[in-house]
This record gives structure tokens, C-alpha cells and sequence, in this order.
């Protein structure tokens, strides 16, 4: 019982508001609320300044949460430990992605070669990804940051060419394939800011001196294709994520286009383990320029580098 008001204290912490930390723990705002109220009144204490719906730590708050993340990953170095203990007819891989599309297709080949094994597959942005994979949340994390981290090892899973998605009756649609100079007189359709899809498209278009005709943010690519489809503007976006539909049109960069990354993320201290390990045999890179054939040759130089450095 400790044990889960404690995490719930933690993720409220962590979250920085009751609402977010329901949302990970997959739990009711009023039982994480209660869980805070409940480990408060057990020990006479406050643990947050409440200032509206602002929670700020105590002092106490503060003293307490790396006690607490210490737990956390005890936790999970104890869950990981079961999970792997056992053959690979039995288990359940936890993979953490910002999207589908990258990491489906090796998805798909582990499931074909271990069919008995559960697969569960959390979507959040790059950051939440990062975070739960070094709380041990899940086992495996697909990021479009490029992050240095002594603790991780970083695979490059995709390397996509960047397209350009317009209206179906615009007049670019015509064209077998666009400049970005031709962005100047577009509505650019943009991704919040923190976007890698976002930066690159900025860095793209400043280093070719364009300045859309106009531009406007929408919080998520489904939307963008929806307000492309109703003439709303155009947006650029990875090949591998343009939509297939009517409605629109997918215009290829004839030269200089942008390119998107997208990385595999797994900790070092894991790469032995048997889920991990069975992974990464099944991984299925999606390189523009690298052939599918290069997987085997991208996984024995991550472990040879990890041999390497242990030496």
C-alpha cells in the first residue's frame, strides 16, 4: 500500500500537476489525488504547496523524491529481472515509440519469430520515451533526439527524406516534385515547438533563405492532414509518416531535401537481457540510403563498441 502512494506522490512530483500523473499512471485524478491526501494525513505531513491548481514540493517533498526515484528503479530492476528470467516462449517486451512508423515493421518480425511473447507499445513524445526507458518503465525507446548518454546505446532506425503534402486541387499538386523556394508562397502547416519534425523544417528553410507565405501550429499530424485536405495549407513532413488519401497530394523535394532520424534507444546495462537481445536479432532499420541488409552489421557494432569500452 506504501508502495503505491509513494509512486503517485512521485509521478505528481515528476508531472508537475495531479491531471498528468493520472494519465501515466493510468489512473483517476480523484485516486491519485486521494493516494497524496492519504500519505499526508498517515504521517502528519505536507508534501506540496497547493497555490490553485499549482503543486509546488515542500522542502519535505523535495528530501523525499530521490528516495522515492531510488525506489522506482528498484522496482523495475526487479520487474525486468522476472520478466527475463525465463525462456523466450514467455514474457513481455515494452517498447516506447513517438509513432508507428518506424518501428512497426521490426516489430512485426519479432512477433513472427516469438509469437508467444506480449509486445506492449506506449506512443508519447521523445522526452516521456527517454525518461521511462531510464526508469526502467520499458525496455526499449524510439526517439527522434540524437541524446548522448553514457547510460544508453543509440541504434539509427530510420533515415527518411522529407516530402511535401498539399491540397489535391492546389496548383504545386501539378508537379512531379517541388523546390523549397516553392514554399514561399504556401501557408506552412507547423507541429508544436519541440518538433523535430518542426526544427528541421525551420533549419531547412532557413538555410535556403524561404519564408512561407504565412504559417499556423496544430498539435498533431493527423490534424495537419485533415487542415491540408480542406485547403487550409500545406505542411513538410517525414515520406514514411505522408498520408495515403484522395484528397491530398505528396510532392518530393527535387533536391536538398530535409531529413528526419529517428533512433532506437536501449541501456547499456540491459543488452544482454533476453527480450532486449531477441529485439535487436529482429531489427529492421528503414534507411533511405542504407539497405535493410545493414541491420546485423548496425547491432554487432553497437556490441562491439559496448566490448570495447568495457575492456
Amino acid at each position: 500500500m506504501l508502495g503505491d502512494l509513494l509512486m503517485s506522490f512521485f509521478e505528481v512530483a515528476r508531472q508537475g500537476s495531479v491531471t498528468a500523473a493520472a494519465k501515466q499512471l493510468r489512473l483517476s485524478q480523484p485516486t491519485v489525488t486521494g493516494r497524496i491526501r492519504q500519505l499526508e494525513e498517515m504521517y502528519g505531513v505536507e508534501l506540496f504547496h497547493r497555490r490553485g491548481s499549482r503543486l509546488d514540493l515542500s522542502d519535505l517533498g523535495v528530501s523525499l523524491m530521490p528516495i522515492v526515484e531510488r525506489l522506482a528503479q528498484q522496482e523495475g530492476d526487479v520487474d525486468f529481472l522476472l520478466r527475463n528470467a525465463g525462456d523466450l516462449r514467455t514474457g513481455n517486451l515494452r517498447v516506447g515509440a513517438t509513432g508507428p512508423y518506424y518501428i512497426l515493421p521490426s516489430v512485426a518480425a519479432f512477433r513472427t519469430r516469438h509469437p508467444t511473447i506480449e509486445i506492449t507499445i506506449e506512443f508519447g513524445n521523445s522526452q516521456q520515451m527517454l525518461e521511462a526507458l531510464s526508469e526502467v518503465r520499458i525496455d526499449l525507446a524510439v526517439s527522434s533526439h540524437a541524446v548522448d548518454d553514457e547510460r544508453l546505446h543509440r541504434i539509427t532506425l530510420a533515415e527518411d527524406a522529407m516530402v511535401l503534402v498539399v491540397p489535391a486541387d492546389d496548383p504545386l499538386a501539378r508537379h512531379s516534385h517541388v523546390g523549397l523556394c516553392d514554399i514561399a508562397g504556401c501557408q506552412l502547416l507547423m507541429r508544436e515547438p519541440g518538433s523535430i519534425t518542426r526544427r528541421v523544417t525551420e533549419e531547412a528553410l532557413a538555410a535556403a533563405s524561404v519564408e512561407p507565405a504565412g504559417m499556423s501550429i496544430i498539435g498533431s499530424r493527423e490534424a495537419i492532414y485533415e487542415a491540408i485536405s480542406l485547403g487550409l495549407g500545406c505542411s513538410i513532413v517525414p515520406a514514411r509518416e505522408a498520408p495515403r488519401r484522395p484528397d491530398v497530394r505528396v510532392l518530393p523535394f527535387a533536391e536538398h531535401a530535409p531529413v528526419i532520424h529517428e533512433y532506437l534507444y536501449f541501456l547499456k546495462e540491459r543488452k544482454d537481457a533476453r527480450l532486449v537481445r531477441a529485439f535487436l536479432d529482429c531489427l529492421t532499420p528503414l534507411h533511405t540510403h542504407a539497405p535493410k541488409k545493414k541491420a546485423d552489421a548496425l547491432i554487432a557494432k553497437v556490441m562491439a563498441m559496448d566490448t570495447a569500452a568495457t575492456r
